[in-house]
C-alpha cells in the first residue's frame, strides 16, 4: 500500500478541492477562496501528485470529481470541520469557556423540553459550553457508543447495552387530525389500531415515535399506510393541516402548532403513547463535567423520579 505524505495537504488545498467538488468550476472555487486562478491549478496538481490518484476530470464545463475525488472531499469535509471546531474552541477557551460538551438529542426533547434547562444550566455554568445536536432516537444511541457525543437524550426503545440511562421525562403521543376528520369528533381516547385505515404522514426513518407505530401496525397485523415522511413536527402538522394524512405528535410539542392550523388531538388508548425519554452516557463515563450536566438534567425538580438503571 503506498504510503500517502498527510504533512503535504496543507488546509487552503483541501478547501479549495472541496469548493471545486461544490462548484464544478476551478474558477468559481478560487473565487471562493481568495487565489489566483493559476495559483489554485497548482494546488490541485499538487494534491493529486502527493495522493497519485486524479481528484477531478477536466471538461469543458468544468471539473467533475473522480471516485477518489469523491474519497477525498468526504474526508477532507470531516477534516475542515474538526479544524473549524478546534479553531471555535480555542477562540471561546480565550473568552473564558474552559470546555465543550457534545449533546445529541432526539426531537421530541429538543421540542419539548431542553432548550430552558440548557439555558438555565447556561447561567450556571459559564464556563462550559453544550455543543447540541438534533438526531433521530436510534441516532443518538450510535453517537454515544461511537463516540460523537458525550451524552445524549433520547425516547425509550432503541437498545441501550453498554449505556449508562436515567430517566429524563415522560411524555404522551396524541393523534394529530384536521379539524373536520371523522375521528375529531370525539375526544374519548382511540386504540392506534382503529386508525389503520388512514394515510399516516410521519417522521423519517430511525425516529422512536415511527418505529412505535410500525411496531404496533405489525402488532395488529395490518398494513401501517404511510404516505409522506418529514423531517421535523412543524411539517408533520402542516400536511395534516392540507389534509393529506393524519399523524401522532408528543402532545406538549404538538399544542402551540395545534392552535394556529386549527387542528385537533385525541388520547390514544395503547400503552406505548405514553413514553419514557432518557438521558444516558457511555457505561463508567468518569468525566466530572458530564456527570455534573447528567445530574443537572435528572435531578428531582426536573422529575418526579430519576432513579438510574444499567441496560
Amino acid at each position: 500500500m503506498r504510503a500517502i505524505n498527510l504533512a503535504r495537504f496543507d488546509l487552503v488545498s483541501i478547501r479549495l478541492a472541496v469548493a471545486c467538488a461544490q462548484t464544478g468550476s476551478l474558477t468559481a472555487a478560487a473565487r471562493e477562496g481568495h487565489l489566483a486562478l493559476a495559483a489554485s491549478s497548482r494546488r490541485i496538481r499538487e494534491l493529486e501528485a502527493a495522493l497519485g490518484e486524479a481528484l477531478f476530470d477536466r471538461h469543458a464545463r468544468g471539473l467533475t470529481p473522480t471516485a477518489a475525488g469523491r474519497v477525498f472531499v468526504k474526508h477532507g469535509l470531516t477534516l475542515l470541520q474538526t479544524m473549524d471546531s478546534l479553531g471555535g474552541e480555542l477562540a471561546d477557551l480565550r473568552q473564558g469557556i474552559a470546555r465543550h460538551i457534545r449533546l445529541a438529542a432526539s426531537t421530541a426533547a429538543i421540542i419539548q423540553f431542553l432548550p430552558p434547562l440548557m439555558a438555565r444550566y447556561a447561567l450556571l455554568e459559564p464556563q462550559l459550553r453544550v455543543d447540541l445536536e438534533e438526531q433521530t432516537s436510534q441516532t443518538v444511541v450510535a453517537s454515544l457508543r461511537e463516540g460523537r457525543a458525550d451524552l445524549g437524550v433520547f425516547v425509550e426503545g432503541p437498545d441501550t447495552a453498554g449505556l449508562s440511562t436515567r430517566l429524563f421525562k415522560h411524555d404522551e403521543l396524541v393523534l394529530v387530525l384536521p379539524a373536520g376528520h371523522r375521528l375529531a369528533a370525539s375526544q374519548t381516547p382511540l386504540a392506534f389500531m382503529d386508525t389503520l385505515d388512514e394515510d399516516w404522514i410521519s417522521l423519517t426513518t430511525g425516529a422512536a415515535m415511527l418505529q412505535q407505530q410500525q411496531q404496533a401496525a405489525l402488532a395488529a397485523n395490518k398494513p401501517f399506510r404511510l404516505r409522506m415522511q418529514v423531517r421535523s413536527f412543524d411539517a408533520v402538522c402542516h400536511l395534516v393541516a392540507s389534509g393529506l394524512g393524519i399523524a401522532v405528535l408528543p402532545k406538549a410539542a404538538a399544542q402551540p402548532t395545534l392552535r394556529a392550523m386549527k387542528l385537533k388531538s385525541r388520547p390514544l388508548l395503547d400503552d406505548w403513547a405514553r413514553r419514557r425519554l432518557l438521558v444516558a452516557t457511555t457505561a463508567g463515563e468518569r468525566d466530572a463535567g458530564i456527570n455534573a450536566l447528567v445530574d443537572f438534567l435528572v435531578q428531582p425538580s426536573q422529575n418526579a423520579k430519576a432513579g438510574r438503571t444499567k441496560q
